[in-house]
């Protein structure tokens, strides 16, 4: 997440006008504007294998999965756009911003060196404050790894972390993604292979 130059929005209403005209997206923070860093190839073929995967779960379903181009409004100083998101209908719209949606059942970040520590630790933080998300999903670049934390009925996170030959149930819609599906294709597009190690990660994960 770069800092965009000279772009610090007096308010929400500022950020959402600067948007619409901006040649690239930007996610707000804390009344803040930032330019959303490009990702690699491997990046953009996850996240849209997950999408993929996550939709055909949910044919037949109301819930629907959206790509990175749909903005989550967090609160009045905080918006971003996730790689992958589900949305169950009635949508939640803020007044300010009928193109944003505010109740997300799951969020899903592909993790990349720039944003790893930020997609882990506050960025993590400020969607635990949607009392609509249920799963928060982590995808590596580095390894077969997918961390899955779900909401408990406490308001605690459970994680559990799936490798090869492992699912993903995300139990509150009931869809289930394979490990092996998601990754079949990376390692030809230059990501890993099963048989690759984890790297430590920059940071704890923690809402």
């Amino acid at each position: 997440m770069t800092n965009a130059s000279g772009c610090i929005p007096a308010c929400y209403k500022d950020y959402l006008a600067a948007e619409e005209v901006a040649a690239e997206r930007h996610a707000f923070h804390n009344g803040e504007a930032f330019a959303m860093a490009a990702g690699t190839t491997l990046h953009a073929l996850l996240a849209t294998e997950f999408a993929c995967l996550l939709g055909n779960a949910l044919v037949g379903r109301p819930c629907a999965a959206t790509s990175a181009h749909q903005r989550i409004h967090i609160d009045a100083d905080n918006a971003t756009y996730p790689d992958v998101a589900v949305l169950c209908p009635p949508l939640l719209r803020p007044p300010a911003d009928p193109n944003a949606v505010s109740n997300p059942a799951v969020l899903v970040e592909v993790l990349s060196p720039s944003t790893e520590a930020w997609d882990r630790g506050g960025k993590f933080a400020l969607y635990a404050t949607l009392p609509s998300l249920r799963h928060y999903v982590l995808v590596s670049q580095d390894c077969w790894r997918v961390e899955h934390y779900r909401r408990e009925g406490d308001g605690s996170w459970r994680l559990t972390v799936h490798g090869p030959g492992d699912a993903l149930f995300l139990d509150t819609l009931e869809a289930r993604i394979a490990v092996d599906e998601l990754y079949a294709k990376s390692e030809a597009f230059g990501g890993p292979s099963p048989v690759d190690r984890p790297k430590p990660p920059s940071a704890p994960a923690r809402p």
